[in-house]
């Protein structure tokens, strides 16, 4: 579920050139502060991608609720269950 929530997120990406220098701008506006840039669109596409991963694993961490994307919730899946300690 996790790969297909990351194919779902890259789908929605939005790519362009920067004029000042040529680099690639990526981001995805569903998710607040997903954003790469690279001198290719290879390479933005990676970054953005590694971004992405990341993003999920400090929204969990933190508790924040993450989006919907083509119907996959995380916030069900990944939810934290209470661990009892020994």
């Amino acid at each position: 579920m996790l790969t297909d929530y990351i194919k779902a997120a890259m789908k929605r990406a939005k790519y362009e050139i920067l004029e000042d220098d040529g680099t690639f701008y990526g981001e995805i506006p569903e998710l607040r502060g997903v954003w790469a840039n690279a001198p290719t669109l290879e390479a933005c596409r990676d970054e953005l991608e590694e971004v992405v991963e990341e993003w999920i694993l400090l929204g969990v961490k933190f508790g924040d609720p993450l989006p919907i994307l083509d119907g996959l919730d995380l916030n069900l899946t990944l939810k934290k269950e209470p661990v009892e300690a020994d």
